[in-house]
């Protein structure tokens, strides 16, 4: 990462990102929700990178050192709360599923067009209620810390559709395929199929959010077919690629 800054007050604000561009690190002494009420936004931390598309939200804990990235033009919403106020009991980064409600109550805490501070903190208070029952989504990559597992992961996030099994992989950065299995679980904590499918949901949520049609980017992030690429993302984010819920409709 880039020099860190400090920022003790974590903005509640709302901030219009270009595509691509970013947030360099720094770190709040508050803890943050960060939500992208249109795009896709990504938070990378020094255990991994965990990404976001409209249905899902950021959760950073105090203190976290953190960069964002936008793909497609992305509303940054961001949540500043005390360090108090942690209803998930959640210390370190996380993905939370986002219902309509607390959609809504993140981009209303985010206007600044509150009558009286009394009004601000009902909303806030209701908005905690909701954080409590937002369900917490596995869609993250982690940091792999060994060289050989750094050397496979570089080469299937360079090309996701790269086919290869884990035996072929293996014999290119000198490693052999029980041996690299060892690490992702030790490392990753998930096996390396579902290592996988994280890369390539990771890979087509970037490609969703800058106007790629569903058919291309199931080609792209490497599976057998457009049907098959879109069952697995309904699965994760519980709607179809070609409905994006912040407005976003690429076509097939």
């Amino acid at each position: 990462m880039s020099k860190i800054r400090h920022q003790p007050r974590a903005p509640t604000a709302l901030r219009r990102m270009p595509a691509g561009s970013g947030v360099d690190a720094h770190r709040h002494d508050d803890h943050q929700i960060v939500y992208a009420g249109r795009g896709v936004l990504s938070v990378t931390t020094e255990a991994g990178t965990w990404i976001a598309p409209g249905t899902r939200a950021l959760w950073i804990p105090a203190g976290m050192v953190h960069e964002h990235r936008a793909y497609g033009e992305t509303d940054l919403h961001t949540v500043g709360l005390p360090t108090s106020a942690n209803p998930l009991r959640l210390h370190s980064p996380a993905v939370l599923a986002v219902e309509p409600l607390l959609r809504e109550l993140i981009l209303a805490c985010t206007r600044d067009e509150f009558a009286s501070d009394a009004e601000r903190k009902r909303l806030r208070a209701v908005l905690l209620d909701q954080l409590r029952r937002a369900p917490e989504q596995p869609i993250r990559l982690p940091s792999p810390r060994d060289p050989r597992l750094v050397a496979v992961c570089a080469l299937l996030d360079e090309d996701p559709a790269d086919q290869r099994a884990l035996t072929a992989l293996g014999a290119q950065v000198g490693a052999s395929e029980r041996t690299l299995s060892r690490l992702f679980r030790a490392e990753m904590r998930m096996t390396f199929p579902q290592w996988r499918t994280q890369l390539r949901l990771c890979h087509a949520l970037r490609l969703l959010a800058d106007g790629e049609a569903v058919t291309s980017v199931a080609h792209r992030t490497g599976w057998s077919s457009a049907s098959a690429f879109i069952e697995v993302f309904r699965r994760t984010f519980g709607h179809t690629p070609g409905k994006q819920p912040t407005g976003h409709h690429p076509e097939a």
